[in-house]
């Protein structure tokens, strides 16, 4: 059956991307610096591995490229590539890590695009954890504030992106970076879905007026990190635990593939945060 979303969309397809992954070789939680980290709770690394492996392992097997950054021992939260930098266009912002047990991925990352060939690499004067709040659609570049990037990266970031950057206020802590609280689905035609409580009362209304056909997500399905997932533009990878979304995905067209990242949830992480997109 034709979805009635793909004659006002146009038909969806995969369009091939390249990704930037770390392994959990090292991954713990041994410090809580987001409401879901508990070091109490033991992690089962190689299940993580497993799991981790399996992800990249779909990427490449829907035709993206996945390439990998090499982790690094004591940085336990490096398995979250998305958040040690933001490229567009072939520039890179790197990484300010608003706590100082992650400060050394920022470096790690810098290294990485220095010695694969980018030379628009712009070290940042602010706080920004990379696309753990900055997405990027068609026309924008979304951005999130209140627990991690400071408002002022959002300046920063136009400058170096030449894009309009609109500021999206985060008030849940549960939700405290943007890609827990909000997934790009199709970045040709600015469509996304997000979880309206995670934001304030004046930043539902904007993301209301600028994306009035946004499949608008439940708390279910947001706390079982549904809104960390990636889309190729047809193809929606996102925690199996989300099965709320599924059918609604489904109906706009799109693809969900269900994924199992359930040692990674205990640090406040999923398919999102372990995926950075390298848009060259």
């Amino acid at each position: 059956m034709r979805s009635p979303y793909s004659g006002s969309f146009g038909e969806r397809r995969a369009t091939p991307r390249r990704y930037l992954m770390c392994p959990p070789a090292h991954f713990k939680v041994t410090y809580s610096i987001n409401p879901w980290m508990d070091p109490a709770k033991p992690v089962d690394v190689p299940l993580a591995v497993a799991q981790w492996e399996d992800l990249r392992d779909r990427y490449r097997a829907l035709g993206h490229t996945v390439e990998v950054l090499a982790p690094r021992p004591g940085l336990p939260d490096m398995v979250f590539a998305a958040n040690g930098a933001t490229v567009l266009d072939g520039r890179v912002l790197g990484a300010r890590f608003a706590h100082p047990e992650r400060e050394a991925e920022a470096v790690a990352h810098l290294e990485w695009f220095r010695e694969h060939g980018y030379t628009e690499v712009h070290e940042p004067v602010h706080i920004n954890e990379g696309e753990g709040d900055f997405a990027v659609t068609a026309s924008y570049v979304l951005a999130g504030r209140g627990f991690r990037a400071s408002p002022l990266s959002h300046g920063e970031a136009q400058e170096v992106f030449g894009r309009p950057v609109i500021g999206l206020d985060l008030v849940d802590p549960r939700f405290y970076h943007l890609d827990t609280a909000l997934a790009v689905l199709d970045d040709r035609a600015d469509q996304v879905m997000y979880y309206p409580q995670a934001f304030s009362a004046g930043s539902r209304e904007v993301l209301r007026r600028m994306f009035p056909d946004a499949l608008v997500v439940d708390e279910a399905d947001a706390m079982s990190f549904g809104l960390n997932a990636v889309s190729d533009g047809l193809h929606v990878l996102l925690p199996q635990g989300a099965i709320g979304l599924f059918a609604p995905l489904r109906e706009r067209g799109f693809e969900p593939v269900g994924m199992d990242l359930s040692e990674l949830l205990k640090g406040g992480g999923s398919v999102k945060c372990c995926t950075l997109e390298l848009r060259d």
